[in-house]
């Protein structure tokens, strides 16, 4: 939201001023050939394909994921009744952190906040009778997505489904997770291999695959301002790709298959610049900094999320206009997919009526508002491309503070993005609490709390159900065999071999996720973010 100051004075949640009124004088001198383009061609600021949606809608994918594969996959099922057209799971934090379900850190978060995947008998259970070879799946896991990965690969297999015609993504995206996040295993250098050796595998053998989301949304959880999401996003995006290239890799082999993953917000016009903006400046970076030759490499195609952090437990039902206007801005800014929060996600995971409704409300912003009658319907206003360009040149000043420190790893090394998003967020509230900044029926129009509201029920029996499988999956295996694939993961850790291949071999014969992220523990060693 738009904040104002006692003399009237007005700016976005990044700083930039707005002015009361704009026209043609705030364009002087702007050229629409190379700052606008046609849809579907460089620099993309107007999306990335001509038609947008007028050719298709955003995928519907509502994120998903909780308790057992069972309870999930029966999630999933209502989900594609209802009209949704892609599936996209939460993972459990043991799950995220490489524990298998019966480790003493999983004691009281198994199943809590996603679904608990501990061995190839959980994805099988996951992905029950789901059609593999036309729905697409975005998995949210970073420090283990290789492994889940593999796992949802091995299942596909079975089901005689051919691995070129997997598509999905996963987020693997293990630098933002020391930014602003913090489920990461491993220290960043090591972790960044596995990104990389990801890259190459499934250039090789999984072709149609997403293989990372970069992700600017839990930088904007964590804090940070539209400007900081996207320059530290895609100086973690420039990052990732530096690293293919030093691991071998040809740039037009991986960069096609990059996503991006970004937030939605309340203030409706800078969330359209900031995802205009985005989409101008990697087709640059990517053109202009590593040579890209390939269109498809300079596509910044992303997925969007409405603001979990603008959720307000206060008159929750007021969260449902919220997430109207993130989703309009989403779709206004041209995303290629789409998950819209339910109501009550200050209170807990989202119960079966508000993820309904949230997929209804994507329903209605595509089939009725008439967002997807013409293709970026905003471009050419004088306050949005002023907007867009502001956006854009705050985030370059950024990107050449994190170049001049080395780059993003090194600039996380040394805290830089932490702290930037630290003072953003302090900033943020301070702005709440001083009333400066309107958040409705929090700070201004509150009222007496009604009665409660239905928030979604925990099965305190799953995680001693989890724990029995574990111990079934181990009991019923060649142990020979497992421990045997596991030798062969370390001796490729130790080594220079693609991890994935190995992994894969080891995750077939029943090693589980926590087994496996063990080994590489052993070699990698755990990163200590104090030392």
């Amino acid at each position: 939201m738009a904040s104002s100051t006692p003399t009237g004075e007005r700016r976005t949640d990044s700083g930039i001023e707005i002015r009361p009124v704009y026209g043609p004088d705030d364009l002087a001198g702007w050229d629409p050939d190379t700052r606008l383009g046609q849809p579907g061609e460089y620099p993309y600021t107007r999306g990335i394909r001509s038609d947008m949606y007028r050719g298709r809608l955003w995928t519907m994918r509502q994120y998903a994921g909780f308790g057992t594969a069972e309870a999930t996959n029966s999630r999933f099922k209502f989900l594609l009744q209802a009209g949704q057209t892609g599936l996209s799971c939460a993972f459990d934090l043991p799950t995220q952190m490489g524990y298998d379900s019966d480790h003493p850190r999983s004691e009281g978060e198994v199943g809590k906040v996603g679904v608990a995947i501990d061995s190839l008998t959980d994805m099988r259970l996951l992905l029950a009778d789901l059609p593999l070879d036309r729905v697409t799946t975005s998995m949210t896991i970073n420090a283990t997505a290789a492994i889940l990965l593999l796992l949802y690969q091995l299942v596909a297999e079975e089901n005689g489904v051919e691995p070129a015609q997997l598509g999905g993504t996963i987020q693997n995206d293990i630098l933002k997770e020391y930014v602003a996040r913090g489920t990461y295993i491993y220290p960043p250098r090591p972790s960044m291999r596995l990104v990389t050796d990801t890259f190459s595998y499934c250039a090789e053998h999984l072709p149609a695959w997403n293989t990372i989301s970069i992700s600017g949304y839990h930088i904007r959880e964590a804090g940070s301002t539209a400007v900081q999401e996207i320059a530290f996003t895609l100086a973690n995006g420039i990052a990732y790709v530096e690293a293919a290239l030093a691991a071998g890799l040809d740039v037009d082999t991986f960069a096609p298959r990059l996503s991006f993953f970004w937030n939605a917000h309340n203030n409706l016009f800078e969330e359209v610049a900031k995802y205009r903006a985005s989409r101008r400046m990697w087709a640059r970076i990517m053109t202009e900094r590593f040579g890209a030759k390939d269109e498809r490499s300079k596509l910044l195609r992303f997925h969007t999320q409405t603001g979990g952090s603008t959720l307000t437990a206060q008159q929750p039902e007021n969260n449902i206009v919220r997430v109207t206007l993130q989703a309009l801005a989403a779709a206004l800014g041209g995303t290629q997919s789409l998950h819209t929060n339910g109501f009550d996600e200050a209170l807990g995971l989202p119960t079966e009526r508000a993820a309904k409704l949230a997929l209804r409300t994507q329903q209605i912003v595509g089939h009725e508002s008439g967002v997807a009658d013409t293709v970026d319907p905003l471009a050419g206003s004088w306050f949005v491309e002023s907007l867009t360009d502001e956006v854009e040149q705050a985030a370059w000043r950024y990107l050449e503070r994190i170049d001049g420190m080395g780059g993003a790893v090194s600039a996380i090394e040394a805290l830089y993005m932490q702290q930037e998003i630290e003072q953003a967020a302090y900033a943020y509230a301070k702005a709440i609490d001083d009333g400066e900044k309107v958040v409705v029926g929090v700070n201004r129009f509150a009222e007496a709390e009604a009665g409660p509201t239905d928030v979604f029920p925990v099965d305190r029996a799953q995680q001693a159900a989890q724990v029995a499988r574990v111990a079934t999956v181990r009991a019923g295996r060649d142990q020979h065999a497992v421990d045997a694939a596991l030798g062969d993961v370390e001796v490729a850790a130790r080594g220079t071999q693609n991890l994935l291949v190995p992994m894969k071999v080891a995750l077939g014969r029943m090693a589980t996720l926590g087994e496996v992220s063990d080994v590489l523990r052993s070699v990698f060693g755990e990163f200590r973010p104090n030392g």
